[in-house]
Parts: C-alpha cells; sequence; structure tokens
C-alpha cells in the first residue's frame, strides 16, 4: 500500500501544479505573483483581478483536487476498499503541495485552502458544512479571509477526530491514527503558510476583503 500513497502524492502534486490564478493572469497579460500579495491563490487573485478572476481560480484549484481524488479512488477502490480513504487524503495532500510549491514557478504557489476545500468534499464531505459556516461567517463578520482559512482548516481537524472516534469515517481504527497524522498535515501546512497573516491579525494589521492593501 506504501506504493498507493506514494503515486496518490505524485498524481496529487502533478494536478495540483496547475496554477489556476497564475495561468489567468498570463492570458491577461499579469503575472500575480508580481502583484499585491505576490500570491498565486484565490484572494490575491479576487484582489488583483476581480471577482470573475477570483472565481475561476478559486473553481479551478478546489477541482483539482477533486480531481486527483477521484482518480485514485477509481486506481486504488478495489484493490484496498478498506483504506481508500486514507489513499484519497494522500492525493488530495498532493494536490495541496503541488499548489503551494509549484516545481516551474520556483515553488511560490499559494496557500492550499481552494485546494484543500476540494479535498475536504472529496474525501470527508461531512465536515465541509461546518467548515463553510465558519468560512463564510467569519468572512461577513470580520471580512478577515484568512481568519476563515484558518478556521477551515482548524474545524476540519477537530471534526475529523470526532467523527473518527465515533466510527462514522467509514474507517477501521487500525487506520485513524494515519487519518489523523495526514489531516493535521492539511492544518499544520496551512497555519504555516498563513503565518504572516496570522501575525497581522494578531497585530489589528491585517488586510480587510475589498482593501486594496496586499493580504
Amino acid at each position: 500500500m506504501i506504493g498507493a500513497k506514494i503515486l496518490a502524492l505524485v498524481i496529487g502534486y502533478f494536478l495540483g501544479i496547475f496554477q489556476t490564478g497564475y495561468i489567468y493572469g498570463k492570458k491577461v497579460g499579469i503575472d500575480i505573483r508580481t502583484k499585491g500579495s505576490g500570491n498565486a491563490g484565490t484572494t490575491n487573485t479576487l484582489r488583483v483581478l476581480g471577482w470573475k478572476a477570483g472565481l475561476i481560480t478559486f473553481a479551478g484549484d478546489l477541482l483539482k483536487a477533486m480531481l486527483s481524488v477521484g482518480i485514485i479512488h477509481f486506481l486504488f477502490r478495489g484493490k484496498y476498499p478498506e483504506a481508500i480513504k486514507v489513499i484519497d487524503l494522500y492525493a488530495g495532500f498532493g494536490a495541496v503541495l503541488g499548489h503551494n510549491f509549484p516545481f516551474y514557478l520556483k515553488f511560490k504557489g499559494g496557500k492550499g485552502i481552494a485546494c484543500t476545500a476540494g479535498m475536504i468534499l472529496a474525501v470527508c464531505p461531512m465536515t465541509a458544512p461546518i467548515c463553510l459556516v465558519l468560512f463564510v461567517g467569519a468572512i461577513a463578520i470580520t471580512r478577515y479571509v484568512s481568519l476563515g482559512s484558518i478556521l477551515v482548516v482548524i474545524s476540519y481537524l477537530i471534526q475529523v477526530i470526532i467523527f473518527g472516534q465515533m466510527g462514522w469515517l467509514g474507517l477501521k481504527a487500525a487506520y485513524l491514527p494515519e487519518f489523523y497524522i495526514v489531516s493535521a498535515c492539511f492544518t499544520g501546512m496551512a497555519l504555516w503558510r498563513h503565518r504572516a497573516n496570522i501575525k497581522r491579525l494578531l497585530n489589528g494589521t491585517e488586510n480587510k476583503l475589498g482593501a486594496k492593501k496586499a493580504e
């Protein structure tokens, strides 16, 4: 099964390097990584290029994670039916790695939140409603996209552990620790990628949605 996990990471990574925001920007003559916050993800694309570009970027980044999971699920669901959710999770993580660290862009990508959302929908959709409520609620109340993103990844991990312990993930107990660890990697990476945002949130200097300053 180690080979399946490695393949999942590889396939996920090479689908993840499809940088929707960067490609969209190039089509209109802009390198999104040189504008705004310098990030190639949804929020910076939205701020620099507008709502249409932001929505297209979000959709593209969401779908590439879902596609990664879908391909791996199709390949290994018959061979490893009891562990397929874990293998699927590796595919999603590979997509986030590819999105965050695309080799052909000198490893300068996004922060992986849209990709993580795609993984959540594909692998653990039962956690999606609370994640969505927290994300939308945080932005509606504070206009901090970064805060909403942080709440998503933290709530996802908490829910996964709770649902896993309740037996709702559809995994045998032997696979739960690994599922928790890989899920924690999503959360840990997202928090690390948002470390500058967290500092600004604590200092009260974070940029709000609709502002002209960089994220």
